[in-house]
């Protein structure tokens, strides 16, 4: 099974957007800041207070999101991707393989400091495809 989810990039106001995406659509908040991270000590102290990464989830969807910036930094208009979540890691390796064909590898598949499989990829059209295999899973 493959699941597909938004994952929006913000430029400091991610919790305010999450917390407004629930009260139009409902569900529950999960939110995870840099200060609580491995990496807390990669980011500046007016930093640790952003998000990380955070989820939104209701009984259809979940919406992904960061405030987390690439070298580039905030760019409106490549601030989104895909996230395919899948639920067996042979089909990830081989949905990785064929979408990054002619791309670019952005993070090879591995095992993540928070447990789960991932990896992401620009593919030859210049859109970015996260793939996730969740083997823990936040509280909520």
């Amino acid at each position: 099974m493959i699941n597909i989810s938004p994952y929006l990039s913000f430029d400091g106001n991610c919790e305010e957007a999450l917390n407004f995406y629930q009260s139009c659509f409902g569900g529950d908040t999960f939110l995870m800041r840099f200060q609580d991270g491995p990496m807390k000590d990669q980011f500046p102290e007016s930093q640790q207070s952003l998000i990380m990464h955070g989820e939104m989830k209701n009984e259809n969807f979940t919406i992904m999101a960061t405030d987390m910036q690439g070298p580039a930094g905030h760019q409106p208009g490549n601030d989104m991707s895909n996230i395919l979540t899948f639920d067996d890691e042979s089909l990830l390796r081989k949905c990785f393989a064929l979408l990054s064909a002619g791309g670019t590898v952005l993070e090879p598949v591995g095992q993540q400091f928070w447990g789960d499989i991932f990896g992401e990829l620009r593919d030859k059209y210049g859109k970015k495809w996260k793939m996730l295999l969740p083997l823990n899973q936040p509280n909520s």
